[in-house]
């Protein structure tokens, strides 16, 4: 059984952790004619594609932690991240495997980092598969997305995590776009979700806190990525249509200029019971490498 390797790296601002599935495949990844295969999201950490990741045991499966994020510590004491730093952190990762360039499947907020990595160092990556990147710029109800999502995070620094992810969930599950009155909906209770509505004093949530406004008010450089020598795919999942998430996914498509691609299953697709969380991950891995292997591109 090959194992995992586990590194190090010193970036401007973290100190961030990433692992290394050597490929049993006779090209896998560094040294190799295979390119290795970079899966990322963001805030999730390394261990939420350890499903997705053994579908692709043919083929070297990098992970990591975003700064922040669980193995990876911040260590310039900053309460917020942008895409653009996230996009350096990754930028220096592959270029620190020296097997470039990589294949990159994102997901979420790392599907966002992923498009600021390619608008500006395109020469990086082979083809990006960016899932369903949560960028409120995009889409048609952008004030009133942008306020929401804004809200959120006002909500987590006032209130704590409960009455704040009680809106996040009420935010990505909605269907269809958000109204101009969006403010004097009634505020989702976190009773109804199962989640405690008292203030336990923290605010290191990296979702709500770290992340949040960062990723969702970042505009993708639709020029950049258009003039870059990577192939972008943008992919939805099927149980997805009309919520947030996809509804960004098909207005990148649209701004990048190829074809919307629909995987199966939805958001968290590729899960395996990864956080609770189940999706379809054979028939994910399945539609992704379709992708990957797509020699004609």
């Amino acid at each position: 059984m090959v194992e995992t390797d586990t590194r190090v790296l010193d970036t401007t601002g973290a100190t961030l952790r990433y692992d290394v599935r050597p490929g049993t495949g006779s090209g896998s990844g560094t040294g190799g004619d295979e390119r290795p295969l970079l899966m990322i999201g963001s805030p999730m950490d390394a261990t939420g594609f350890t499903t997705l990741a053994s579908h692709f045991a043919d083929r070297t499966v990098v992970t990591y932690d975003p700064r922040g994020v669980s193995r990876s510590e911040r260590t310039d004491g900053a309460t917020e991240t942008l895409p653009e730093e996230h996009a350096d952190d990754l930028a220096r990762l592959i270029e620190a495997l020296g097997a470039g360039p990589v294949d990159v499947f994102a997901s979420s907020g790392g599907a966002v980092n992923a498009l600021a990595l390619v608008a500006g160092r395109g020469d990086l990556v082979h083809t990006l598969v960016a899932h369903e990147p949560p960028t409120a710029q995009v889409v048609p109800d952008r004030e009133a997305a942008l306020e929401v999502c804004a809200d959120v995070h006002a909500t987590y620094l006032r209130d704590g995590w409960g009455p704040a992810m009680a809106k996040f969930l009420a935010l990505t599950s909605r269907q269809g776009e958000f109204p101009a009155n969006w403010a004097e909906e009634p505020a989702p209770s976190p009773a109804a979700f199962g989640l405690p509505a008292e203030d336990d004093g923290s605010r290191g949530d990296p979702l709500l806190g770290q992340n949040m406004r960062g990723c969702t008010s970042y505009a993708p450089d639709f020029t950049a990525l258009r003039a870059a020598p990577t192939r972008i795919v943008v992919a939805a999942g099927k149980e997805s249509e009309g919520t947030f998430a996809a509804r960004a996914a098909v207005a990148v498509a649209e701004g990048v200029g190829t074809p919307l691609a629909v995987f199966p299953s939805h958001h968290g697709g590729f899960l395996g019971g990864e956080f609770g969380q189940q999706g379809a991950p054979a028939e994910f891995a399945e539609a992704l490498r379709a992708i990957l292997d797509d020699k004609a591109n």
